[in-house]
């Protein structure tokens, strides 16, 4: 049997780290602490209510991101982030294809020189695109180049030869065309912190043992950033570029997309993708066993998901441009064996009349003013014969009957296409506080080596893992993701022992969901969780109850008073 989560994931309670990521980090003597410690006392001055002086205690030592976070940001001046992140991260990714073309161009020169090659034909064999081609290293020319980019960084062209630069690569990698960004000569970016970023991210090493960037040092730079810039934006699309990890790390630990063809028709700035390649080569495989296929709405974010996976080193099929899934779908006859996604929550605006008789309708219309049911059935319409898709859904997925909702979802059901439903916590994405749930759809719930779970459905309630990484953030650690992740394997596999584990997981039948009326709420189905053993009467329980919380009012009111001495107020009104 499971261990009960919520003894187990006792990390929940534990304080956060002082920083955004900061796990796993050494102790700096000489920094001085990220908070301060409780308030001992309170002290009457001339000026009324002061604090004491607190003492100063080791903070944890920021991460290489971190510093470069900080500083990036501390040059951001009255850029808006939805901006400034373009400039960001496209320096990014330059000094990255850069920092990969000089370690080719140092290995050829060390293989050229191995074979004979006489140094006055050196500069021939050099400049031969094949050569870094067959590596999968893009061509830079010379005026692109992160070293002659950053012997200008003081000048006052630096935006236009950056500018340049950009235009340059494109040029010779069709691949990147259209995709990189522009306008670093505009007069509104000032040209002064311009080239002190440049110089800040020329900082950033690069190690040449990394299988195509996938690990490297510029691609956690990279994943950071997108993560911050997320979290640094305001309004309704804020964020939507960038899935927060325990959520996509959550999906890909349960779908495990060893091989095969990967689709997300909603991709953003492709972290699913990223995902799905650090899961392959974390178990000991080859990405090249997965295909990865995607599509965006928004051009901007179209560019970022094109960049973060040139990055990686990851070949993608995002299409040639970005375009509406619904409207324009850009692999209509793509039936993929894993379904990854997060699309945008309770989309009202998204129907048009060429949808009207849509063959992806297959288990009802879904209501014009709401684009849930339109994204399940496009992921089921775009699903292999044994294929499965994870994705995140909000909340009122699960119950609502508006609009057709709860037909559609009921039809769902009996067609024993629901696998799994995962009640997720709360506070997990940067700029919503709306509650989300990961949905499974397998189309066939006994392939791909897994037991037959024809007329069940696995529900998770998950809701009281993670920790606070900061008072609006919270985070699920890896064991909360292995909880969850596990759990659903023991469900799936042949042999796995599952039991259902009381306030946390139950595995349900058919009739159990026509029950409860085909809602999926994993509250309804996995109970309360098992109290620990409790000798004390009941009526002792609470008399000390009782008498403990009278001892809490008159602490108040003690408090109160003190507070109410210090600042010489009365207590009339």
């Amino acid at each position: 049997m499971l261990a009960n989560p919520i003894q187990t994931a006792s990390k929940s309670n534990t304080q956060p780290p002082c920083h955004p990521g900061a796990t796993e980090a050494k102790r700096s003597e000489e920094a001085m602490a990220c908070r301060p410690p409780p308030i001992e006392s309170l002290e009457t001055g001339s000026r009324g209510l002061t604090m004491a002086r607190a003492a100063k205690k080791p903070a944890v030592a920021k991460s290489l991101e971190q510093r470069l976070w900080d500083a990036a940001d501390a040059l951001r001046g009255n850029q808006e982030p939805s901006e400034y992140k373009h400039v960001v991260l496209g320096l990014v990714f330059l000094k990255y294809i850069s920092d990969r073309f000089t370690t080719r161009r140092t290995q050829l020169k060390v293989e050229l020189a191995g074979e004979g090659i006489p140094a006055d034909r050196l500069a021939d064999f050099l400049e031969d695109r094949d050569e870094y081609a067959s590596h999968n290293v893009f061509w830079v020319p010379p005026d692109a180049r992160w070293e002659a980019i950053q012997a200008r960084a003081k000048l006052p062209s630096i935006g236009t030869d950056i500018d340049h630069a950009m235009d340059l690569i494109e040029k010779e990698n069709p691949i990147l065309r259209g995709v990189l960004p522009r306008n670093y000569g505009r007069e509104g970016l000032d040209k002064g912190r311009l080239g002190q970023l440049v110089d800040l991210i020329g900082s950033i090493g690069f190690t040449e043992t990394d299988d195509h960037g996938s690990d490297d040092v510029l691609g956690r730079v990279y994943e950071y950033f997108l993560g911050q810039f997320a979290g640094k934006e305001t309004g309704k699309d804020a964020g939507a570029f960038y899935t927060p990890r325990s959520i996509v790390k959550t999906l890909v630990e349960m779908l495990e997309p060893y091989e095969g063809r990967v689709y997300d028709p909603a991709c953003g700035s492709g972290g699913m993708f990223v995902e799905s390649a650090k899961f392959v080569q974390a178990h000991g495989g080859n990405t090249n066993t997965i295909s990865v296929y995607g599509q965006e709405f928004t051009d901007t974010t179209w560019r970022l998901a094109k960049m973060n996976l040139a990055l990686r080193g990851i070949e993608a099929d995002l299409g040639e441009r970005s375009a509406d899934s619904f409207t324009q779908d850009l692999h209509p006859d793509l039936r993929a064996d894993f379904i990854l996604a997060n699309p945008p929550f309770n989309v009202s605006n998204w129907w048009d009349a060429k949808l009207a008789d849509d063959p992806r309708w297959r288990y009802g219309p879904p209501p014009e003013g709401n684009a849930n049911f339109a994204w399940v059935q496009h992921f089921i319409h775009h699903l292999s014969p044994k294929g499965t898709a994870g994705f995140v859904l909000a909340n009122g997925s699960l119950s609502s009957k508006t609009g057709g909702e709860g037909e559609i979802r009921r039809k769902l059901v009996e067609a024993d296409l629901v696998d799994c439903i995962v009640a997720m916590p709360d506070k997990l994405f940067f700029n919503t506080g709306i509650g989300v749930s990961l949905w499974f759809v397998s189309k066939d719930r006994h392939g791909n080596g897994h037991r037959q779970r024809t007329g069940e459905v696995l529900f998770i309630d998950a809701r009281k893992l993670g920790r606070m990484q900061t008072r609006r953030l919270r985070v699920l650690d890896d064991d909360d993701i292995a909880l969850i992740a596990n759990s659903y394997h023991a469900w799936r596999n042949h042999g796995g022992g599952f039991e259902d584990v009381p306030g946390f997981t139950k595995s349900a039948t058919l009739a159990d969901v026509a029950g409860q009326e085909y809602v999926l709420t994993p509250g309804r189905y996995v109970g309360a969780e098992v109290a620990e053993s409790d000798d004390e009467p009941v009526t002792e329980l609470i008399t000390r109850l009782s008498t403990e919380l009278v001892e809490e009012f008159d602490r108040g009111r003690e408090l109160e008073d003190r507070i109410r001495a210090t600042l010489g107020l009365s207590h009339g009104r």
